[in-house]
């Protein structure tokens, strides 16, 4: 039997330029990832994810809302946040949003939970790094109770007790979809497998099988502990232009602005183009035409035995136009060329 594989397109929303190299309004972002969805449901893409991101260089804040709104001019494409921030949100109300979004697209929302690679959200809604752990931990028990879809009781120490509470609205399967991102923690691969979700690896950096090993500690682990162990999903960034030259001109100097600043705040170095390069050769940067980045997709689904390959497609202020044209050239060409390379 052939295995079924799954292929999304992630995106932060990133503040794209125009044609003249003028960034465009957070109004006119939110719109143009709108438009790069529909064309990925036209398509045959099978998934658009939004992360959410409260920093400058993003649109998107409030994943669900735009998915809202990318439900209502789609028909088939799956909706789901790359990642959401649980840590610093409230499960109560991630579950209705996303219940909601289900109930709006009949039934093709996703919510992947994270912990977050980005600590902005947790100062800006009143929450202290120091318990980091504990905020995740207690939420995500909380949110998988509230996928049951009954009367809800439970007790911790990072929000009000519930006392046997319905939340609405319930979603027409039953069941909300939901996975847990991962970048690449064994103990966070363990709890994923230990509430019976989905795993999504963040491979963002370096050879993708050196995740081998999670992959495999997630399977065992569910074996282990009872529960069942899911497709595991990966998603990494990546950018398609009709050449190898063109899409490497295209993203590496924007890729490089924003590379640099997060690595200010975190301590790294700049980016030299010796690395980027390697990253593209052997690492988990998807860059190039089309051939070039579904052989490398297929590589690296074939490695690590996934079912899902979501692209991040956007990095920087890399221009409208281009980013449609990558969207279209991901749907229309990279996708039949990486199946047919599986199938064989």
């Amino acid at each position: 039997m052939m295995t079924e594989f799954t292929f999304g397109l992630d995106t932060f929303g990133d503040v794209p330029e125009d044609d003249k190299g003028n960034l465009l309004s957070y109004g006119a972002a939110l719109r143009q990832v709108v438009d790069e969805a529909v064309l990925a449901d036209e398509l045959g893409v099978d998934v658009i994810a939004l992360g959410e991101h409260h920093r400058p260089e993003y649109a998107i804040s409030s994943p669900e809302t735009v998915l809202a709104a990318i439900a209502a001019r789609t028909e088939r494409l799956r909706l789901a946040s790359g990642v959401t921030v649980l840590s610093s949100d409230d499960p109560v109300r991630v579950f209705q949003r996303f219940a909601t979004v289900d109930g709006l697209s009949d039934g093709r929302a996703e919510v992947i939970l994270g912990r977050g690679s980005f600590t902005e959200s947790f100062p800006l809604f009143g929450y202290d790094l120091a318990d980091y752990d504990k905020l995740f931990e207690e939420k995500i028990e909380l949110f998988v109770k509230l996928l049951d879809e009954k009367p809800v009781t439970w007790s911790g120490t990072t929000r009000a007790p519930l006392e046997n509470a319905d939340v609405f609205p319930k979603t027409d399967s039953g069941r909300l979809t939901t996975w847990v991102g991962v970048g690449g923690s064994p103990q966070s691969v363990v709890r994923t497998a230990r509430y019976g979700l989905p795993l999504m690896l963040a491979i963002i950096g370096g050879a993708p099988d050196r995740f081998a090993p999670y992959v495999d500690l997630y399977r065992r682990a569910a074996d282990q502990l009872g529960t069942v162990a899911h497709p595991v999903g990966m998603h990494s960034p990546g950018f398609v232009a009709d050449t190898d030259e063109e899409a490497k001109e295209l993203f590496y100097p924007r890729y490089k602005v924003m590379r640099d600043r997060i690595g200010a705040l975190r301590g790294w170095p700049p980016l030299r183009k010796q690395e980027f390069d390697h990253e593209v050769e052997q690492g988990s940067l998807y860059i190039g035409s089309p051939e070039t980045v579904a052989r490398k997709m297929a590589r690296a689904i074939k490695a690590l035995g996934v079912g899902r390959f979501d692209m991040i497609y956007s990095a920087g202020s890399t221009p409208a136009s281009a980013r449609l044209r990558a969207v279209e050239l991901f749907g229309s060409k990279v996708l039949p060329m990486t199946r047919d390379l599986l199938a064989g």
